[in-house]
């Protein structure tokens, strides 16, 4: 199902017989087991030896070693070092700080620093409001993290969330503008998490959530709402529920179908989960099925009533209080969103919904089914990998919607914010089409009208 994708890139530097075939046997090699040649470069050449360093995309860590063994195989080649391309890009991080004025002179130091320094401290302590004019609070988001919910790879602790935190910095400036910094808590005590962002919550416009397990992560949120007078938006419920509405409603576009013809079955009710749920039941879906890994959620079901998000999808959700398991679920449905895990279903369950369907994989790296498979049975597939097409991908909406925050120096979030950021990037797309139903994320129209929809909605 997956390709070999620059995820898993290496680069091996081998020396290889100097004959004329020598470049076809690398080439083959690799080609046998799976990778895929990206670039071929001879970096010395002698009489009895060519050095050369071959790159590779690969499937996983154990497929660049199968490649690597290729290689070393064949007769006459030495393997003398392999390098992964993925592990230099992050060598001393991926962002740094760089100051926006001059220091070169006395005069430069003494505006910058003291002594002028101190009346720009005196006047921020008179009107607390002008930290937003005259510091870095007018552009600047904590991208905040326990570790405790890393990518789709668990619970791995605060030291090793970092570099996701450190990309996530680097989107924000890539496509927005906007000053972001890394704050991974090495600790996931619900009550320290929340004291420790009110305390640096002076030096912020915006508090990005990421990577917080549910449902901690809800109450989290919820709090700090209630005492900062920063945005707060937790980006793996927020993010995902824009991207994916506005995706939804192009998909729906192209199958001809209103969000009131549709029954809508939602797998996974953590952070992301509930969220779509949350964002899209404005809209009047026909009806949404709610599962998790015991089944649809319904009122009758055992266990609710120490669980407050499942308590309130429960509520608001299956209005035939049905039960039964994903796959009795599909039966029919016409739209399929997944935030859950890898390889729930395949073609019998895919077969069982209604027609010209709809099917939002979205479990990272392994969807919830091999999207070859569900693109023979329903009339729009998207996933969260990049080697298909209709990539739902948060980084459409978080750049451009903090964007919009920090200029209109709002205070909160609101749903109607929400819903005007999904909106935004679905008319991104002026004509919609099986293969495209979401934007680019290199699309730089997209960060400019999100910003512009939340300014307008705040």
């Amino acid at each position: 199902m997956p390709a070999p994708g620059p995820g898993y890139t290496i680069t091996a530097r081998v020396s290889a017989p100097p004959s004329a075939g020598a470049a076809g046997d690398l080439a083959a090699a690799v080609g046998k087991v799976g990778g895929v040649v990206t670039a071929f470069d001879v970096v010395d050449a002698s009489v009895d030896h060519n050095v050369i360093d071959i790159s590779c995309n690969a499937l996983s860590e154990s497929h660049a070693q199968e490649i690597t063994d290729a290689l070393a195989a064949l007769p006459g080649v030495e393997v003398r070092k392999v390098s992964d391309r993925t592990f230099l890009v992050h060598l001393g991080g991926k962002i740094e700080v760089n100051p926006k004025v001059s220091l070169r002179t006395r005069d430069d130091l003494s505006r910058a620093y003291t002594p002028g320094v101190a009346r720009i401290c005196l006047a921020i302590a008179a009107n607390p409001e002008d930290a937003r004019r005259l510091t870095i609070k007018r552009n600047t988001v904590a991208v905040v993290t326990d570790g405790s919910a890393v990518l789709g790879l668990g619970n791995l602790g605060a030291a090793a969330a970092l570099p996701v935190m450190e990309g996530k910095a680097a989107l924000f400036k890539r496509f927005a503008g906007v000053d972001a910094w890394p704050v991974c808590l090495d600790t996931q005590d619900t009550e320290q998490i929340i004291e420790t962002v009110r305390a640096i919550a002076p030096v912020y416009g915006g508090i990005n959530l990421e990577d917080i397990a549910a449902p901690r992560c809800f109450e989290i949120e919820a709090r700090l709402r209630e005492m900062l007078d920063i945005p707060v938006f937790h980006d793996d419920q927020h993010g995902t529920a824009i991207v994916v509405l506005g995706a939804l409603r192009n998909a729906l576009r192209v199958v001809d179908k209103s969000f009131a013809d549709c029954r809508i079955v939602v797998c996974g009710v953590g952070a992301a989960g509930s969220a779509i749920i949350r964002l899209m039941l404005p809209e009047g879906p026909g009806d949404v099925l709610a599962v998790d890994v015991d089944g649809i959620v319904h009122p009758g079901r055992g266990g609710l009533e120490s669980d407050s998000n499942l308590t309130w999808i429960a509520e608001h959700t299956n209005r035939d209080g049905r039960s039964g398991t994903l796959a009795e679920a599909m039966v029919g449905t016409d739209v399929f969103i997944g935030v859950s895990a890898p390889n729930l279903f395949g073609e019998t369950e895919l077969a069982s919904m209604a027609s010209n369907s709809v099917v939002f994989a979205l479990a990272n790296p392994d969807p919830e089914v091999d999207p070859a498979l569900a693109q023979r049975h329903a009339a729009v597939v998207a996933t969260g990998r990049s080697d298909y097409p209709n990539q739902i991908n948060n980084v459409l909406a978080f750049p451009g919607f903090f964007r919009g925050l920090l200029d209109a120096q709002a205070r909160t979030i609101t749903d109607k914010m929400l819903r005007a950021a999904a909106a935004a990037i679905g008319a991104v797309v002026a004509e919609p089409n099986p293969s495209f139903i979401v934007p680019s994320v290199f699309d730089l129209s997209v960060a400019t009208e999100v910003a512009r929809a939340v300014r307008e909605a705040s």
